[in-house]
């Protein structure tokens, strides 16, 4: 942690809609007028679209699995020395992973691609980290003791399921067959690397559909928000203070669940991250200031 350069990290899959936490956060960012630099997860992955189909083939052959949860897929002493550099400096190196044609196109580099490495902007304010990996600790590494205020993004096992594979059936062109290998081949190391991440989290957003999703492979459409609930959940009150109140008197049908659990329709969960997540932005800056 930094008191002249904090980091927030938002941890979640790529399936966990965090991008709704993205936007929160932006719209925090602007309003408090400060300058930060985004970074992207995915970026420290060690192989790209091309090569890792040949890394998890080998380490088939060895009778382990692999996928993006794992650290050995992921270039884990960068990110640690991202954040270690960021806070005592305010400066570090990384780099983007270009998912898309549209992103390819921008960078004039073909998709599944990294980006070169480039140091982060200068004089920013707050690094803002997003990806599978913001409150990882193992042996060698330990990112989450330079998080400042670490945010979780996790739908129920089911939710998260089909969100992956209508996304990477409708945009990837993946058949049903291949995202279920794949969500099969990753179990191990979600339940290893990415579940208890969020013991460390300061507050988690958890997506609860409203709707059957029993059996996620055969479901037609993604539960919208509406069709949700999201449970939230504050690690520590005392540490991570949220005026639970407030929300209740604000956030139409939310209700407490236990003593620092709040549950919201999910169509109010940008309102309920705006409001819970801006005090304590203010503070991280206010506290950079010294006012």
């Amino acid at each position: 942690m930094s008191r002249k350069h904090p980091i927030i990290a938002v941890t979640g899959s790529s399936g966990a809609r965090s991008s709704v936490v993205i936007d929160a956060f932006a719209h925090i960012l602007t309003r408090e007028g400060a300058s930060f630099a985004v970074v992207d997860g995915n970026g420290f992955h060690r192989y790209d679209r091309d090569s890792f189909p040949a890394a998890v083939q080998e380490a088939a052959s060895r009778g382990k699995s692999l996928s993006h949860f794992a650290p050995e897929a992921n270039l884990m002493e960068k990110l640690d020395a991202l954040m270690a550099e960021y806070s005592m400096k305010g400066t570090g190196m990384h780099r983007r992973y270009l998912h898309s044609d549209e992103q390819g196109a921008e960078f004039e580099q073909a998709p599944g691609t990294f980006t070169d490495w480039e140091p982060i902007p200068e004089n920013t304010d707050i690094l803002y980290y997003r990806g599978l990996h913001g409150c990882f600790v193992s042996d060698s590494v330990d990112i989450a003791k330079y998080m400042d205020l670490k945010i979780g993004v996790v739908p129920i096992v089911n939710l998260e399921w089909i969100q992956k594979i209508h996304r990477d059936m409708g945009e990837r062109g993946y058949s049903v067959e291949a995202v279920t290998d794949t969500i099969l081949r990753r179990m191990p190391d979600y339940v290893r690397y990415i579940t208890p991440q969020f013991s460390l989290t300061d507050i988690n957003f958890q997506p609860v559909p409203l709707v059957d999703t029993s059996n996620p492979f055969v479901a037609r459409d993604v539960p919208t928000l509406n069709e949700s609930v999201v449970v939230i959940r504050v690690a520590h009150p005392s540490s991570c203070p949220v005026d639970f109140p407030y929300l209740l008197r604000n956030i139409h049908n939310s209700f407490m669940s236990r003593r620092n659990s709040i549950v919201v329709p999910g169509g109010e969960i940008g309102v309920a991250m705006e409001l819970m997540l801006a005090p304590l932005v203010h503070e991280l800056l206010a506290r950079r200031s010294g006012t």
